[in-house]
């Protein structure tokens, strides 16, 4: 992709994404995420005059004397984003790619939380951290997070959602909304960082998805490239028991994942790449707020 065609289509998504966060999608956000009051800071020794409902009853067990929670007033929120670029989100079939969907998706709650007066930050991965963007504010910052995902060319073409998951624990000491984007093809049990980031964050998984990939069509036979290993091999979609064994398949993944991310605590919600994003994004923000309640 040149120079020009880049810019240009920066420009569209900027276009369409802020027309998008300025309609009542912005208030499904603020809602969603602000006016939580106290946040975690710290844990201390008691002193006197300290309110007894603060005590860390793990934390003095462990040192025989009693330790308080320490909270403060949250005035801004963090918001991160994880973002998958590996191999398989080169793949779309109708309007566009995951990896363009990826895209608006990351202006859409970039541009969210500007409006909202927090800071956005930005990981991309593949099986390695191929970029980090530091959480700040400012268009130029967001519209810089759309470039980077347009024109990065990732060094791994695999998935690994942990390495991603455990650099961010390492970046992001402090509570942040963290919203986690992959298709989850293939990709290596990743249960236990997401148990723990889901413990210091609000972690909020968003799976694309594109129509071709939950049924094959019936259309003879297909020569099929795995994005992410180049494995090769023919499959012949015209025989009902192999389009039957790829449905049972992808249900088993999905059911799979959803437990995953229900044990963690997790909200998820998928996206295809061919139907809008924004009532599937206020149904992830009213399903955050049911398991926060």
């Amino acid at each position: 992709m040149d120079t020009a065609e880049l810019l240009k289509r920066i420009q569209r998504i900027e276009i369409k994404t802020k027309a998008l966060t300025q309609s009542n999608f912005a208030g499904d956000y603020h809602s969603a995420f602000k006016g939580r009051g106290m946040s975690f800071a710290e844990v201390r020794e008691y002193r006197e005059g300290d309110d007894v409902r603060d005590i860390d009853w793990n934390v003095t067990a462990r040192t025989s004397k009693p330790h308080v929670k320490v909270f403060e007033e949250e005035r801004e929120l963090c918001v991160m984003l994880l973002v998958d670029v590996s191999g398989s989100l080169k793949f779309g079939t109708r309007h566009q790619t995951m990896r363009d969907m990826a895209a608006e998706l990351a202006a859409t709650l970039a541009f969210s939380a500007l409006d909202a007066g927090d800071k956005t930050g930005v990981i991309f991965f593949s099986d390695r951290i191929e970029a980090y963007l530091p959480p700040r504010k400012g268009k130029q910052h967001i519209l810089g997070i759309v470039r980077t995902l347009l024109s990065l060319q990732p060094q791994g073409r695999r998935t690994d959602v942990g390495k991603a998951l455990e650099f961010l624990m390492r970046v992001q000491r402090r509570r942040a909304v963290v919203f986690l984007m992959s298709d989850f093809c293939a990709v290596p049990p990743f249960d236990t960082p997401l148990r723990i980031a889901a413990h210091r964050h609000d972690v909020m998984a968003i799976r694309l998805c594109d129509p071709l990939m939950e049924q094959l069509p019936r259309a003879g036979l297909w020569r099929v490239e795995d994005a992410e290993t180049g494995h090769e091999e023919y499959v012949n979609t015209s025989s009902k028991r192999v389009r039957q064994a790829y449905a049972a398949w992808m249900v088993q993944e999905s059911e799979r994942l959803a437990t995953t991310f229900k044990s963690a605590g997790c909200a998820a919600q998928r996206i295809r790449t061919d139907g809008d994003y924004i009532k599937p994004l206020k149904a992830l923000f009213a399903m955050k707020g049911r398991l926060r309640g």
